[in-house]
């Protein structure tokens, strides 16, 4: 739908967000942060960036308010390294947002969810604190342009297109997932460092992770692995190098040697420790290039100057 409208002339806007519970991304986190930069490079299209520094308050019990706000902040540098247009980008934390015309949406949204609904969806109990209730409303205002009268100067109207979760409509663009290091049934977690590599990680921890965690698919032995072959749909560095790995013949070069024999584990390893490596590397470098007053110029409300230059 989007794209036909886009042919047609119409306008649109991004919407994606971010829950600061850690220090900083890890890759998980970095993908669809990069595929939206992708995204507003084509399509040259305003995009608006929630950090929802209020939920992590209501869900994570270690945290206080002053700590998700830091959190939010530090985040957000992450986001900015990423390389997206501040002409065009608005990143808002809820805690020092949401209010006005944003709140007003949040409250029309709040009207149509039952508390049925809402337990069946967030599995929230009966001895959940009502933070944890009043939260879920304020994901969906971010879809709604009206929620943002000072970027978009009263047109309302504006689609919506989300980069996220699988169950959010009616515009949606979904990525494949991107497994935890210990396989293709895990997930990335913040809470667990062995499941994932953080954009903050060095070149020595990265080979450390992988090498001793990335699930592999191939065999036993090298006799074995050499007759039999690997494994791909369960090789978590194959995964990975799906993702990264820029030369589409080098990595159809790859899983074929693998997939045959003709490669080893170790070599596919070693192959993907030198992409994330470099990836990582040029991350902390543009990382390092954020300031305070660049946090600022991405969070402060304004008009977007040139939302469709």
């Amino acid at each position: 739908m989007i794209l036909d409208l886009y042919e047609a002339g119409e306008k649109f806007y991004m919407y994606t967000g971010r829950g600061p519970s850690s220090e900083s991304l890890h890759l998980g986190h970095l993908i669809p942060f990069m595929f939206t930069k992708y995204l507003q490079d084509v399509f040259k299209v305003p995009l608006v960036i929630q950090l929802s520094d209020d939920e992590k308050f209501s869900w994570k019990k270690n945290l206080t308010i002053a700590e998700c706000e830091r959190l939010a902040r530090e985040n957000a540098k992450d986001i900015i390294a990423c390389g997206f247009d501040v002409e065009r980008t608005f990143i808002f934390s809820n805690l020092n947002y949401v209010g006005r015309e944003f709140y007003k949406n949040t409250l029309e949204v709040a009207k149509h969810v039952t508390y049925n609904n809402l337990r069946a969806t967030y599995g929230i109990t009966l001895e959940d604190h009502i933070g944890k209730v009043s939260y879920p409303p304020v994901q969906a205002p971010p879809a709604f342009a009206s929620s943002f009268p000072q970027l978009f100067r009263g047109n309302d109207q504006l689609r919506c297109l989300i980069i996220c979760a699988v169950d959010q409509k009616p515009s949606l663009i979904e990525s494949r997932f991107f497994p935890a290091l210990q396989g293709e049934n895990t997930k990335m977690s913040a809470s667990d460092p062995k499941s994932e590599i953080y954009v903050t990680d060095s070149s020595e921890q990265i080979k450390a992770k992988v090498n001793k965690y990335a699930f592999s698919g191939g065999q036993d032995s090298v006799e074995l692995h050499r007759k039999l072959g690997a494994n791909l749909d369960v090789d978590v560095p194959i995964k990975y190098l799906e993702f990264f790995l820029e030369d589409d013949d080098e990595l159809d070069h790859i899983k074929k040697e693998y997939k045959e024999g003709r490669m080893l584990t170790g070599e596919v390893k070693r192959r993907l420790i030198e992409v994330l490596s470099e990836l990582v590397a040029r991350h902390q470098r543009a990382r390092a290039q954020v300031t305070e007053e660049m946090v600022d110029a991405f969070m402060a409300v304004r008009p977007l100057p040139n939302m469709f230059g």
